[in-house]
């Protein structure tokens, strides 16, 4: 299956009956996050979820959320997309995970080593510029 770049954001979330529709929620950190806001109007894409594989936990609970796509201490060529609300560079790799670079530039082309991972987003520290 085939993502978009413009993913913002991925989660699991229960479909559920309200009088002569049916409501998916989205989970408050999301909107937190600032990568969508309250109120705007977005297209929604569902995938069926998969069917547990032997050695699971069972049980009739929501699926796992995805794991970050990153992990501390790995090292990531991106491109900073854009500027954030604090003034740090903005790069985007799977599924539309967001990757802070303190210090970056719109346009800049930089190796970065992800010093924290978070479930919505990671930060990472340049340490070799234009690639």
């Amino acid at each position: 299956m085939e993502i978009s770049d413009k993913l913002l954001c991925l989660f699991s979330a229960e479909v559920t009956p309200a009088g002569d529709k049916y409501v998916v929620e989205v989970p408050r950190r999301e909107v937190d996050a600032g990568e969508i806001d309250a109120g705007a109007t977005y297209r929604v894409a569902l995938i069926a979820r998969e069917e547990r594989e032997a050695g699971d936990e069972e049980g009739g609970g929501p699926p796992s959320e995805p794991q970050p796509p990153v992990d501390v201490g790995e090292t990531r060529y991106v491109e900073i997309e854009d500027i954030g609300k604090q003034g740090d560079g903005i790069a985007r790799v799977e599924r539309g995970y967001v990757i802070i670079v303190p210090g970056a530039e719109v346009g800049e082309q930089v190796k970065v080593e992800i010093t924290e991972v978070k479930s919505n987003f990671a930060v990472g520290e340049v340490i070799e510029e234009e690639f």
